[in-house]
């Protein structure tokens, strides 16, 4: 006899999502955190995360986008929760240059809705930038900054509310297939189930089979945040999140959602690091010098000393798409992990198609670029 159909292991910003969903169509649902959901060292952590309908790569991700979008305002509706910042985003870049043309060309594959705004136009609606000559704007009506301890929080309340059991403070040592199910240990305790979730971020490698942990890295991702000179010009309704990229400078962000703190990050600096336990959690010098530079010269509106800054682990595949899916196809144990530091966007929908799949209710196609399979034993 198990303990229960579904175990999900790891309440983080898949996690959570994934058990939200599961409870949704399963009463035999148990949920494993380490910590406690939204715990500030896991890659959870930093206030906010972009959300974008806009981007460059691989029109796949469109119709996951398309659906999250959906799901998160059905998690707010559920949980009451304001969770995306409706602000619309920016995607600023030389006018002909790789970063803008990618992100266009992808734009039109998928018909996502934007607008151009010339250099003339960024003047007049959005001042805070200081572009350079050559520089243009694409502007996403639907993109804006999803608050990551709140999203977390409330998918996990609400999974509570449908019946889940949750368990914190209960760090995964070891998961094993039997003939009943999966065995999975925490110290001296042990529990069986019918099907597991494994979607603990970068500690999903000590869980994973030898041939997905050589396809995975754990990286470093570090954020910063700066006091605006007037308060009042980076607010949502006034300042979208954004990202831009030049040869020599790059820059994402998110307006001031607590009043106060604009958060302005350098962008693509991900370090590969030992351990997830042992993350620096201290800028480097040089680390300090870019952010300031940078910082200097796109934002004049910002005090360019940084007042915040933080880095949390994140597990990186090797070719930046997720591992969602099965081991195997007759394994009871299934895999939602390896986003890549752009998971969050996506969180609702990729729950949603862990905990129908892993629950064997149904499953997706289209999704061969992010199953575990592409990296053969």
């Amino acid at each position: 006899m198990t303990d229960g159909k579904l175990a999900v292991i790891g309440l983080g910003s898949i996690g959570s999502m994934a058990l939200w969903q599961a409870s949704r169509l399963s009463d035999s649902v148990t949920g494993f955190e380490a910590h406690a959901p939204a715990h500030g060292r896991s890659a959870v952590g930093g206030d906010t995360r972009l959300f974008r309908m806009i981007y460059r790569g691989n029109p796949g991700y469109y119709p996951i986008l398309e659906r999250s979008r959906t799901l998160w305002a059905e998690l707010e509706a559920e949980t009451g929760q304001n969770i995306l910042t409706r602000c619309g985003g920016l995607s600023i870049g030389t006018a002909d240059g790789p970063y803008l043309s990618a992100l266009l060309d992808t734009t039109r594959t998928t018909g996502a809705e934007h607008q151009i705004l010339t250099r003339e136009d960024m003047a007049e609606r959005y001042p805070q930038h200081n572009l350079r000559d050559d520089d243009v704007a694409v502007y996403d009506p639907h993109a804006g900054a999803l608050r990551t301890d709140r999203a977390v929080t409330a998918a996990v309340a609400a999974a509570q509310a449908n019946g889940a059991t949750i368990h914190t403070n209960t760090p995964i040592h070891s998961i094993t297939e039997t003939t009943d199910g999966v065995l999975i240990t925490s110290g001296e305790k042990s529990w069986t189930y019918e099907n597991v979730i494994v979607c603990s971020g970068s500690w999903s490698q000590r869980l994973m089979p030898d041939h997905l942990k050589a396809a995975t890295q754990t990286k470093r991702i570090f954020l910063t945040w700066f006091v605006a000179r007037d308060a009042a010009e980076f607010t949502p309704e006034k300042f979208p999140v954004f990202s831009r990229i030049h040869e020599d400078r790059s820059m994402y962000g998110a307006p001031a959602v607590d009043g106060v703190t604009v958060k302005a990050t350098l962008d693509g600096r991900g370090a590969p690091t030992p351990s997830p336990d042992t993350v620096p959690r201290e800028l480097t010098p040089a680390e300090i010098t870019e952010t300031i530079e940078t910082v200097t010269e796109f934002f004049p509106g910002l005090i360019p000393n940084i007042v915040r800054s933080d880095a949390f682990p994140d597990l990186f595949t090797k070719d930046s798409n997720p591992l969602l899916g099965r081991l195997k196809e007759d394994s009871r144990i299934y895999c939602a992990t390896g986003f890549s530091g752009a998971g969050f966007k996506n969180a609702t929908r990729f729950g949603e198609i862990a905990a129908h799949e892993a629950l064997g209710k149904r499953s997706f196609d289209g999704l061969d670029f992010v199953r575990p399979q592409r990296f053969t034993s």
